[in-house]
């Protein structure tokens, strides 16, 4: 369920202030038997001020960003790693994940290396495996990330079967040229530039670590 917007309210303080203004000046108008010329340049000024607050109010409709709508994934926490990893390879991904969901919007989270599930972690999708659509072809043959910001609007969605079925927003990263960490968001347009860096930076690292240990994860078995 989506969550309220926090600043609808704040966002109508204008409105509703201009608007009592208005009402209150043409009030005051109608019930004055005569009108001095204190009183016309005063309803003037009021006049401006309330017309201010209305336009003040239309601004903050189009300049301040709504809070993206937040859901509740669909799925059940867990913690998955493929069984026989080093003991090296299972520190490394433990380490990388939990700090990506403890700092970042990421809810859900895939490893996929040498076309094997190295873990899941977060809110777990109803599909354990991983078979790679176009989108995540195309990460890791130009070994570029690919940032869908609000993941129901495109058609290739269905290719994120892994993830949780209500998953808002997705980065692919590739974890060097054999594999790549899909991340899932409850809300679109959630990650920040920062955010993109910070896990760009893991998944250099972690490409390093699963590099070293390519051969014994090329004889694990699935």
């Amino acid at each position: 369920m989506a969550k309220p917007d926090q600043n609808y309210v704040l966002r109508q303080v204008p409105f509703a202030v201009g608007g009592l203004a208005s009402v209150l000046l043409l009030t005051n108008r109608l019930l004055t038997p005569q009108l001095t010329d204190s009183q016309a340049r005063s309803d003037a000024l009021g006049v401006i001020i309330c017309a201010v607050l209305i336009l003040t109010g239309l601004l903050w409709q189009q300049v301040q960003p709504r809070s993206p709508d937040t859901v509740d994934l669909i799925g059940e926490q867990g913690f998955e790693l493929l069984p026989g990893l080093p003991d090296e390879v299972k520190t490394e991904l433990a380490w990388a994940s939990h700090l990506l969901l403890t700092n970042t919007v990421t809810r859900s989270l895939v490893v996929v290396y040498q076309g094997k599930v190295l873990l899941r972690r977060g809110i777990l999708g109803v599909n354990p495996e991983v078979k790679p659509g176009a989108i995540l072809q195309r990460v890791m043959e130009k070994q570029k990330p690919v940032y869908l910001v609000n993941l129901n609007i495109y058609p290739g969605r269905i290719e994120f079967d892994y993830l949780p079925e209500n998953t808002q927003g997705v980065i692919c990263q590739p974890i060097g040229d054999r594999g790549a960490l899909i991340l899932g968001a409850s809300s679109p347009r959630s990650y920040t530039k920062q955010d993109e860096n910070w896990i760009e930076g893991i998944a250099d690292k972690l490409a390093h670590t699963l590099s070293r240990f390519s051969e014994e994860l090329a004889a694990t078995e699935v």
